[in-house]
């Protein structure tokens, strides 16, 4: 595979086409419905803007590309005969586009309608910002964790035992995700979600594009940090408001086991976190599969001590958590190759 610096001078070649304002590209996996959603709120949100829409589609077996086509005849559709996976689409995308800024949507997230405008705002009363994020919202107003610090082992180990949801307002272990901080309040972070972000075109020549070693989970965060790298911020607006339900193509994959809230695939997320800690802290890899695997066999351990149902099922389910963990180790080589695509 070309290296991403290569690749992402690709970039370049894609100013023979007029330049919109924005370009904005969907990755979609059998989220055909949620994709009507979709676009309604970027049509609201885009008002007085000109765009162009990149969808890819990653192999859907539940017509959304027939639907796109026969209803949306204005937006560009890139369809992939296999599931190329979250960052991999996203790049397929990011060499057509040819918008003064990206826009990076998740087809489960909804524009409040003022969005993209304040988003370009920002972008252009800060040259210095590479990345920028806004604030994740549940349908029912809830919070997301939307500006967020870089894994670490200490960050993983306060979210693994629980530590971070018990003592949330401690800036010590609510780091991860800075829940101890105003979420109205403007914030250079490490790295946002990739449901929504606006990135500037020139920190994507210069950084590279999205690695395809991680099919999905921590794509988004290793960009981030290859763009800090550079010397550009990533920064966090309240003011950006995204709806998002999350997770909605990982639960049309039946065979897999999910994260307890739902929105994870969780020997994918255990793959990309491996792959991760090798690329960026190297023999940390281990140490990062270690932790999270004793962890679960010492929860099953002492949960396995009672007869109660509940507990019985968390022992059971620390067990399969431990033995994807293990697994994950296996397919990856320690964190130093990425299993064939599609996983």
């Amino acid at each position: 595979m070309p290296s991403l610096t290569s690749r992402a001078s690709e970039l370049k070649l894609v100013k023979k086409k007029e330049q919109c304002d924005l370009s904005v590209v969907i990755v979609s996996y059998n989220t055909r419905e949620i994709l009507h959603r979709c676009f309604q709120h970027l049509k609201e949100s885009a008002e007085g803007l000109k765009l162009e829409i990149i969808v890819v589609d990653n192999a859907s077996k539940d017509g959304s590309v027939e639907m796109l086509e026969a209803e949306y005849p204005d937006i560009q559709v890139i369809r992939s005969e296999v599931n190329l996976g979250f960052g991999a689409a996203n790049n397929r995308a990011l060499l057509e586009a040819s918008g003064r800024y990206i826009i990076l949507l998740n087809s489960d997230a909804f524009l409040r309608p003022d969005a993209l405008r304040r988003a370009i705002d920002h972008m252009e009363k800060n040259p210095d910002v590479g990345l920028g994020g806004g604030r994740l919202i549940g349908p029912t107003e809830t919070w997301q964790p939307s500006a967020r610090c870089f894994p670490s082992l200490l960050n993983d180990f306060l979210t693994l035992s629980g530590l971070s949801s018990k003592f949330p307002r401690s800036r010590f272990f609510g780091r991860a995700d800075r829940t101890w901080s105003d979420p109205m309040e403007t914030a250079e972070v490490d790295w946002v979600p990739g449901a929504f972000s606006i990135i500037r075109p020139k920190a994507l020549e210069n950084a590279g594009i999205f690695d395809e070693d991680f099919f999905l989970y921590y794509e988004e965060v290793d960009l981030c940090r290859r763009i800090k790298a550079l010397g550009l911020k990533v920064v966090y607006w309240p003011d950006v408001v995204i709806v998002h339900l999350g997770g909605e193509s990982s639960k049309t994959i039946a065979s897999a086991v999910m994260s307890r809230s739902g929105s994870q695939l969780t020997l994918w997320r255990m793959r990309s976190a491996l792959l991760y800690y090798r690329k960026h802290h190297g023999n940390f890899a281990f140490l990062a599969y270690l932790m999270e695997r004793w962890w679960h066999l010492a929860r099953r351990w002492r949960n396995s001590l009672s007869s109660s149902q509940e507990r019985q099922d968390k022992a059971a389910e620390s067990q399969t958590v431990s033995q994807l963990m293990k697994q994950a180790w296996k397919e990856t080589n320690g964190g130093r190759m990425s299993p064939p695509r599609p996983w």
